[in-house]
């Protein structure tokens, strides 16, 4: 059996631990707060830009868009697909990390040309390690999103969509369905589908269809709002990661708190057998001091 002191060691330990579990539990509860109040406050507004594109589209059903052009003529093994791959920047967050990477490489399996694009420190690491094609140049951090560096991540994917470097877009992130669930997603990004725009009552026949004018077209109305559309897409799938992961990490710390509760208890206990055995022993060695010298 331990020593006194060696046990009173290892609980001082575990109470240091306790305190940085507790203190990144707190910090992590006030992120993610902020992080949906945020989401919350920005989401009408590309919802608002969804509405529009939907619009559009009920009015000029056939229009030809190259946001929305699937590219059919291009073999399934010869597609050029690109993943947005959105982890953590830090680990101690549960399985956050592992079940990103987990969905990213069942989607890299698929037919057709991969491409990585990868955001938070964790994600580079691993994927480096597999040797995987990584874009070196795509460095982002995942801490405080902002609409400037979703704006940023958007415009690189549309330039590599438009001019030929990739068929298909798509992000791999952590939706937080509830304070309890994480989820890893993938959402496609390019091209567009017309039927994601499409809402029931335009399935209505003998509706009323307000009239609208776009000025200088149609086309180049879309040309305008979908890159803020998409910018809004990946702000919000940021966003969600941001706050999924801070929820994992939350629900770590508190595991963590706790079972270091549970520790301290067994090894109070123990100190406890420890100290009154070295008592009881004490007071037997006294015992038979006295009953020697009363011999004597």
């Amino acid at each position: 059996m331990a020593s006194a002191k060696e046990i009173q060691s290892r609980m001082k330990s575990i109470q240091d631990t306790m305190k940085i579990t507790s203190a990144m539990y707190m910090i992590s509860s006030s992120k993610m707060k902020k992080a949906k109040k945020v989401l919350s406050d920005t989401e009408p507004y590309f919802y608002a830009l969804q509405s529009a594109i939907g619009r559009v589209l009920r009015h000029m059903p056939d229009m030809e868009q190259r946001y929305f052009d699937e590219r059919a003529e291009v073999l399934p093994e010869d597609r050029k697909v690109g993943y947005i791959v959105v982890s953590a920047d830090k680990g101690l967050a549960g399985a956050y990390n592992h079940n990103v990477f987990k969905l990213a490489e069942e989607c890299i399996k698929k037919e057709g040309h991969t491409e990585l694009f990868v955001l938070g420190e964790v994600g580079r690491q691993y994927f480096s390690k597999k040797n995987m094609d990584v874009d070196t140049t795509f460095r982002y951090t995942v801490q405080k999103p902002t609409m400037h560096r979703a704006r940023v991540i958007s415009e690189k994917m549309i330039a590599k969509y438009l001019e030929g470097e990739l068929d298909e877009v798509h992000i791999v992130y952590t939706r937080m369905a509830n304070a309890a669930t994480m989820v890893a997603e993938s959402k496609q990004l390019l091209p567009l589908k017309k039927a994601s725009f499409h809402t029931p009552a335009q399935l209505l026949i003998d509706i009323h269809q307000e009239e609208i004018e776009m000025v200088p077209s149609a086309e180049e109305v879309l040309n305008s709002i979908v890159p803020n559309y998409l910018r809004g897409i990946i702000y919000g799938c940021l966003v969600e990661s941001y706050a999924s992961e801070h929820n994992s990490r939350m629900m770590a710390m508190d595991a963590a708190t706790s079972s270091a509760k549970d520790m301290l208890k067994d090894l109070s206990m123990k100190y406890n057998r420890v100290r009154q055995a070295a008592i009881t022993q004490e007071i037997t060695e006294v015992i038979g001091g006295a009953k020697a010298q009363k011999k004597k």
